[in-house]
This record gives structure tokens, C-alpha cells and sequence, in this order.
């Protein structure tokens, strides 16, 4: 992923005093690399201006985060690393957050974040006697975190999370093609606005499921994405501007590593959508399949 002079990433306000690259790097990325390589890839995303990282131990079953941690440790102190969690009991977060410590070599998170949380009963499992949100109160109090936040592929649970406590953050689809036929994305998003949670983006390039039998040349995108060849980039350009057009802090692109170098190269030179471009582009997503839907009422 060669720098040459090209342009470093913007940043925008996470929380008071603290600003994150527009565009953050998943951890699945190094999926798969040598410890070199992930040490390149990192050290490459570090210079362009990424200063956001994101990685979970079910990604890769422990590898990203092994991979992530040596490969982050030269830039540490200068980055916002945030971590999750699919463990809903307190007992269970405590085991997996030493864990994830240990593995990405520092004694604290920027952000940890309850992971994927895709339906109402988790969030009270979450806020039950015993469960998840014990153990990240608990943990902030011990300085072991900083931010509070959670992930989402469901609004309706996702709204319940921010009605339940104050996070400083939400990590969630804003996708256009499901902003305009999914009817996902705008409800969760004025929703944290109101509440003053900074809004974390995911999914900003998917173009639609992928149907089966599908191409798999993206094997870490299990979804169908705009991008790479010329024709699609065009379209993956006018998708990332949508996203990063919506109010949003930063956004995580897939962690295909092409599809990642091609959204840092994206965003780099990003500007806003103008009303007609925004309007006309929601129109064009019509015959595509959202991968995500909000629920009907």
C-alpha cells in the first residue's frame, strides 16, 4: 500500500478533545498476513492518517487481534483503539476483556463496545443483574476503558441500548442503498444525534446481498460491495460520500484489504454530496436488495 504524496485523511470529533481519521481500520484486515505484513499495513494506514482502529476477538477467531497488537504497538499512544464484545454476562466480558488486552499488548481501550447486539432480548440481558453492562461500568471505574459504545445491525435494539444508558458512541450500518430501500439507518441515526452519542459507521460500500453462487473474490466481504474495477469504484466514491455526508465521526470500510486502500484513497479527496447528487443517488438504488432492512411495523 505505497504512500507516495497522497493526501492524509481528515478527522472529525469523536468526543470533546478527541478527533478520529474519517476512515478507521477493521482488524479483519490483517486477517491472514504475515506478522510483516500486518506490521507494513499498519504502519502504511498510520502514515496516511488513520488514527482509528477497530478489531474484536471473534474476528478470525483471536487472529486479528494477534496480529493487530505487536503490528500497533510502535504507534500506540498516538492512535484510538476500540475493541468488543459478543459476551453478554458480566462474568464473561471480564474474562474476554483481559483477554483482548493482553493479546493487543496495552492496558486500556479507547472504546469498548457490547458487539453486534442484533435483537431486543439481548439488550436486557445486557442490563440484567449480572449481565454485560456491570462489567463496562466496571471497568471505565478501573480505567481499563475510556468510552462506552456498542455495535448494531438492528434499530429497534439499538434505540432500546441508547434509552438504557449514556454512551458515547453507536457503530451501525448508514448505507445508502438501505437508507432507500431498506428504510435502515435513519431512525438509530437521529436517534444517538439526539442523545449525543457520536455516530461510528459501517457497511458504507455494500452494494446488496450476495445471491448464491455469487462471486467471492472479496472472500472477508460477505456481502456483495461497489468496488474495485473502474465503473464500480465510481459508484463505491458516491456511497462513501453518502455516508461520510450523513453526520457521521468516521466509518469502517470492509476488511478486504483492497477494498480498505481503496476507501482511504476515497476518502482522502471527499466531498460532501450536494441535495441533487444525494437525492439522484437514493433514486439509483432502486432493483438492489438491501442487506439490512428495518423492521416492519
Amino acid at each position: 500500500m505505497a504512500s507516495g504524496k497522497r493526501r492524509r485523511l481528515a478527522r472529525r470529533e469523536y468526543r470533546p478533545g478527541v478527533e478520529l481519521s474519517v476512515i478507521g481500520m477493521g482488524g479483519i484486515v490483517v486477517i491472514g498476513m504475515s506478522p510483516d505484513e500486518a506490521g507494513r499495513v499498519v504502519a502504511e494506514s498510520v502514515e496516511r492518517g488513520v488514527n482509528y482502529f477497530d478489531v474484536g476477538p471473534s474476528y478470525g477467531n483471536g487472529e486479528a487481534e494477534e496480529k493487530l497488537g505487536p503490528a500497533l504497538e510502535p504507534y500506540r499512544e498516538g492512535v484510538f483503539l476500540a475493541c468488543k464484545t459478543l459476551r453478554r454476562d458480566a462474568a464473561g466480558v471480564r474474562e474476554e476483556l483481559s483477554r483482548s488486552l493482553e493479546r493487543l499488548r496495552t492496558d486500556r481501550f479507547d472504546l469498548y463496545q457490547h458487539h453486534g447486539v442484533s435483537k431486543p432480548e439481548e439488550v436486557d440481558a445486557i442490563f440484567a443483574p449480572g449481565g454485560a453492562m456491570e462489567a463496562f461500568v466496571e471497568a471505565r471505574e478501573k480505567g481499563l476503558v475510556r468510552f462506552l459504545g456498542f455495535s448494531a445491525h438492528h434499530e429497534e435494539a439499538a434505540v432500546r441500548m441508547l434509552e438504557r444508558f449514556p454512551f458515547d458512541s453507536v457503530l451501525f450500518p448508514v448505507n445508502y442503498v438501505c437508507w432507500a430501500q431498506g428504510g435502515f439507518g435513519s431512525r438509530l441515526l437521529a436517534e444517538a444525534k439526539r442523545r449525543g452519542a457520536a455516530r461510528l459507521a459501517l457497511k458504507a460500500i455494500a452494494k446488496a446481498k450476495r445471491s448464491p453462487g455469487g462471486s467471492k473474490k472479496h472472500g472477508k466481504c460477505w456481502y456483495e460491495p461497489f468496488g474495485p474495477g473502474p465503473a464500480a469504484r465510481a459508484r463505491a466514491a458516491l456511497a462513501l460520500r453518502f455516508t461520510l455526508s450523513e453526520d457521521v465521526t468516521a466509518t469502517v470500510p470492509p476488511g478486504d484489504e483492497e477494498l480498505y486502500r481503496m476507501c482511504l484513497d476515497l476518502a482522502a479527496e471527499f466531498t460532501p454530496l450536494s441535495a441533487a447528487e444525494r437525492s439522484g443517488l437514493l433514486r439509483s438504488s432502486a432493483g438492489l436488495e438491501p442487506i439490512f432492512r428495518a423492521p416492519s411495523p
